[in-house]
This record gives structure tokens, sequence and C-alpha cells, in this order.
């Protein structure tokens, strides 16, 4: 079994997942036609350090950025580059993490750039909505399973495809600790969820068929279809009755007409 957080390391999570809520709220606000991914990641950067944190992203396991910027068909680690210019009607999922006093924080939002078909907007609201499915189940006596049967249930009854290669995961001190959380099983099945554990649930759907590739320098995922692919992610600690949120996109939306 998975050892819960004490209180003063959940704190300290919630710091971390505070500032990391609060750096995609400043990489939103560049999010426009016209920007490349790579600007984005020197504004998340710049804003983590000058909160007298670091990137946890960079250089872990050799990942050479920040943020993980991941346009249109890329579900997750797409690399920054000014060779990556946003469009008209796009989406870019930007995921971040910081490291402060020891712990982590790990969050993801998929920002429409401009204006939106319908399409992907729904793709965006049920993608977001089937998070907050998972988050309902994330209290204690509860199984992993519970988590992943309500994202996957959820999503799938509007045709989406979830992704099954990719998973949340526990956090702390460590940015990917146990106990896995898929996005997808059956209710009653998988580790126990006890008061205490924290944990980042992330679904990843896609707008069309399920599968995906890895390209070719081994890091971003794309959709085998090339559809668009939505991930949202949130860390979260278990407690009894209701999870609590240690990281929210209340800066973001603020801000947004979501």
């Amino acid at each position: 079994m998975v050892a819960p957080k004490t209180e003063e390391a959940i704190e300290l999570l919630r710091i971390n997942g505070e500032l990391t809520s609060k750096t995609l709220a400043e990489v939103g606000k560049w999010v426009a036609p016209g920007v490349t991914t790579a600007k984005l990641n020197e504004v998340a950067e710049t804003f983590i350090r000058d909160h007298g944190a670091v990137p946890n992203f960079l250089d872990y396991d050799g990942y050479p950025s920040a943020i993980c910027a991941s346009v249109n068909d890329v579900v997750v680690h797409g690399f920054p580059s000014d060779k990556v210019v946003l469009q008209e009607g796009d989406i870019v999922s930007i995921d971040l993490g910081t490291l402060y006093k020891g712990y982590n924080g790990d969050s993801a939002y998929t920002f429409p750039v401009g204006e939106v078909d319908a399409e992907t907007r729904k793709l965006l609201e049920v993608t977001k909505a089937s998070l907050y499915k998972g988050i309902e189940q994330a209290v204690a006596g509860n199984r992993v399973g519970d988590i992943g049967h309500a994202v996957q249930s959820y999503a799938e009854s509007f045709g989406f495809g979830v992704v099954r290669e990719l998973e949340g995961h526990g956090i702390g001190r460590d940015m990917h600790e146990g106990p896995g959380v898929p996005n997808y099983g059956h209710q009653g099945r998988g580790p126990r969820l006890v008061e205490g554990m924290t944990i980042c649930i992330e679904p990843m759907i896609t707008a069309g068929d399920r599968r995906v590739y890895l390209a070719r320098n081994g890091w971003a995922v794309h959709t085998a279809d090339h559809k668009k692919a939505a991930h949202f992610e949130l860390t979260v600690v278990v407690r009894k009755g209701q999870a609590e949120q240690l990281s929210t996109f209340d800066f973001i939306e603020k801000d947004l007409e979501v």
C-alpha cells in the first residue's frame, strides 16, 4: 500500500499546487494565434523561478523544457519550439510542475487558441468534466478503479476515446509516485484509496480513435488518426467523503469564457 502523507507534507504539496495553478493562468494569458510554444515555455519558467521554485519538468529523464506544450493531435509531452506557432482554432495542452521545499506540483490545462469549432469545444468540456467525475471518486475507501471507471464511462458516453497507454499518478517528494491512476477501469478494482494519499488525476481524451503512437523524439504522443486530444490534470488529496483539491483551475477560468 502507498503510505498517506502527513498534514505537513500535504501543506507543502498545497503550496506547490497553488503555484502550478497560478503558473498555468500566467501562461494562459499568452495563448493566442501567432505565439510560439517556446514563448509559453519562457513565460512559465520565468514565473516559477520568480516565485522561488524550480520547474520540475526541466531535465526530468532528459526532458528539455519547463513545460509540455502539446498542440492538436499531440496528446502529451510536446516539446516547446520556436517553430510551433499557434493558429486560430488550435488547442494547446500545457502541462507543468514545480519543485518547492522538497515537494512537487503537477497540473495541466488545455487552452483553446482563439475561436474553436463546436466539436473541439465539446472535447474540452467533456475532458474537463470527466476529470471532476474522477475527483468525485477519490475518497477514502474507494479504489483506483472507481476513478478510472468514472472518467471512462463519462467520456465514452459522448463518443470520445480514452487513452490507455498513459495515466495519472501519486505525487510527493517525487513527481511520479504510486499508485498509478488510469483513466479507465472497473468499479471496485485496484489499490484502495486511503485518507492522506495524494494523487494526480489527468484524463487524456481523444476526439476520435483512442489509439496513440510515440513520435521519433521518444516523447511526444500523437493520436493515431491525428484528431485532436485534450488533457486536464489536478492534484488532490484523498479524504473521507470528499477529495480535497490541492490545485485548481480557478485562476485560469476567471479570465476565460468557459
